[in-house]
């Protein structure tokens, strides 16, 4: 039988029986026997023992542990990417311009049939949701389309644009935060017509208190309660690198997140991956190695480029090095070296012209290469592509909308990968709708029905008795579109017809509102008659019955259209 052999020749040594195996410390100070490799790793993924995993030891934290202590630093770099990255940057813009866009459109929702079940014997019906859908929505766009821009408190921006810049902090530093102020000293005619004001705050003004460590109620700025409930948040009264803001960004504000009476002051929106977490994680933490390499390699690529068509070509010589070298050392800073005087008085004695143009010689012997650039090499863009696929599964959207290259796409794969990259769009959203743009709906809605400004019928209960049912909305996006403009809209037509969908559903998907479409229909119509033109086949005339003719043949037996009886 033959042996195994070491790496000196040796036979390997058999361990005798009946003796003890000397053990091997493991990583976590368990004993591991030496001939027993693998017994007490019933999973590969816990071995230690293997190359592979040998070195792979990551340590089991809480969430605010594993995020708290380098949240700044994973944001700064993620910030980095953004400004400097066109992939990062376009990533941003194209998740932005799908789920917010410029604007998130109220539909006002109140649920009436909790209402009534709640609180019987006040006329909570559909009839009454109509109504107050129709004023809440009038109401809302005068206060969020302000034209002194009222509602932000800062006077700024609309709370479409807050809605975007909001969606931006959360993509890129991982949360939003908004801060709802009380404002009445601002009421009056030709200014703001509500108290109700909000600011958007930058998620680096919230730390603890003098940059203390995290303890059992505050959480990288968030405090809590016994019950780990967050209670309230603490915000630097600047930016903690502004030097001309020195008293202010070493001033910390403590800001409570609800009011005794329910009036919610801050909407803190972030994505938790686990629970007891209380601060986010941008979309670039899990590939910013990845990215940061990549702009790297393509910063490299581009200057080997550069470098090589910027020496296009160079003269190669017969003569020894060391001669050129003692030759071109000439002494007197004015004289002409000899190799190069040489060249100079060949060229000037056996000047070249063709057609008036000047050939360049050369010296005896000498030749003229070309550069061939290698650069970029040839599997530089099936790199990159792969690189940014990584990157485009990180964020949630197809690698041909990071790219912008549709040139590889059919219509079949294209609807395929935007139908997938929709449903992810549609998740960011509404979350965003949940955590922020409903609560802000919310906060002024209370305001509005405070001041009585919405119809409510006989015994209505107030706002904060029923704050959830009276809120209830659904926020209208940008439209999805359509890859194929004949063939989806039929399919809508399809829908609508066998009884799976509607005008609101169909309408909604395209960013529309379905009952502004109804209304500018009928405007239409009565333009056509009044202008004599043919009405279109939309239209239904008042002569036309639900009943289409009988189709050609229904009376034949023989005819596949024909209908018995």
């Amino acid at each position: 039988m033959g042996a195994i052999l070491d790496s000196r020749g040796q036979p390997f040594a058999l361990p005798q029986r009946g003796r003890a195996r000397a053990g091997v410390p493991g990583p976590d100070g368990t004993t591991l026997l030496s001939g027993m490799p693998g017994t007490l790793f019933p999973y590969e993924a816990s071995s230690w023992s293997t190359q592979e995993m040998g070195n792979w030891l990551p340590v089991i934290r809480s969430p605010d542990a594993e995020i708290n202590w380098f949240r700044d630093r994973m944001v700064a770099r993620s910030r980095d990417q953004v400004r400097n990255s066109g992939w990062a940057s376009g990533g941003i813009q194209r998740i932005l311009d799908n789920t917010v866009g410029t604007h998130l459109r109220l539909t006002a929702t109140p649920d009436y049939r909790a209402l009534a079940q709640r609180f019987r014997g006040v006329k909570f019906d559909s009839a009454w949701a109509e109504e107050f859908r129709q004023a809440a929505e009038a109401r809302w766009r005068g206060f969020s389309e302000s034209y002194g821009r009222w509602c932000d408190d800062t006077r700024q921006l609309t709370i479409g644009q807050m809605f975007r810049l909001g969606m931006r902090h959360k993509l890129v530093d991982g949360e939003s935060i908004t801060v709802t102020y009380w404002r009445p000293e601002r009421v009056a005619p030709g200014r703001a017509e509500y108290a109700t004001a909000f600011r958007l705050v930058d998620p680096d003004r919230v730390s603890n208190p003098y940059q203390m460590l995290d303890t059992k109620h505050m959480r990288g700025g968030v405090e809590l309660d016994d019950n780990g409930m967050p209670i309230a948040l603490h915000f630097r009264k600047a930016e903690q690198n502004d030097w001309y803001n020195a008293l202010e960004s070493n001033t910390w504000e403590r800001v409570e997140i609800e009011d005794e009476d329910g009036w919610r002051r801050i909407f803190h929106d972030f994505e938790r991956d686990r629970t007891d977490q209380h601060r986010g994680l941008g979309v670039f933490t899990s590939v910013i190695n990845h990215m940061r390499m990549l702009s790297t390699y393509y910063g490299v690529e581009l200057q080997a480029a550069t470098i090589a068509s910027q020496f296009g070509t160079y003269v190669t010589s017969p003569y020894d090095p060391a001669l050129v070298q003692d030759a071109l050392g000439g002494e007197g800073e004015s004289e002409l070296p000899l190799y190069q005087s040489l060249r100079a008085e060949w060229a000037k004695e056996r000047p070249a012209l063709f057609s008036g143009a000047r050939i360049p010689t050369l010296a005896p012997g000498e030749s003229i290469e070309a550069v061939s650039s290698q650069h970029p090499h040839g599997n530089f863009s099936a790199f990159a592509h792969e690189m940014l696929c990584v990157f485009a599964a990180a964020t949630g959207v197809s690698v041909e909308q990071i790219t912008q290259d549709w040139s590889k796409t059919n219509y079949s794969s294209a609807r395929a990968a935007l139908m997938e990259t929709w449903k992810t769009l549609m998740r960011r959203r509404a979350d965003f709708c949940i955590n922020t743009a409903t609560p802000m709906y919310c906060s002024w809605l209370w305001e509005a029905m405070d001041n009585n400004e919405l119809p409510l019928p006989t015994g209505a209960p107030p706002f904060a008795y029923a704050a959830t049912s009276y809120g209830r909305a659904r926020w209208l996006g940008p439209a999805r579109g359509w890859v194929d403009p004949v063939k989806e809209p039929e399919g809508a037509v399809v829908r609508m017809k066998s009884g799976t969908s509607t005008l609101e559903l169909e309408g909604a998907e395209q960013g529309v509102d379905w009952e502004e479409v109804l209304a500018q229909r009928v405007i239409e119509r009565d333009a056509y008659e009044r202008a004599g033109i043919e009405l279109p086949d939309w239209v239904m005339r008042p002569d036309q019955t639900e009943a289409s003719p009988d189709p050609e043949g229904s009376h034949d037996p023989n005819s596949k259209n024909y209908r018995s009886g």
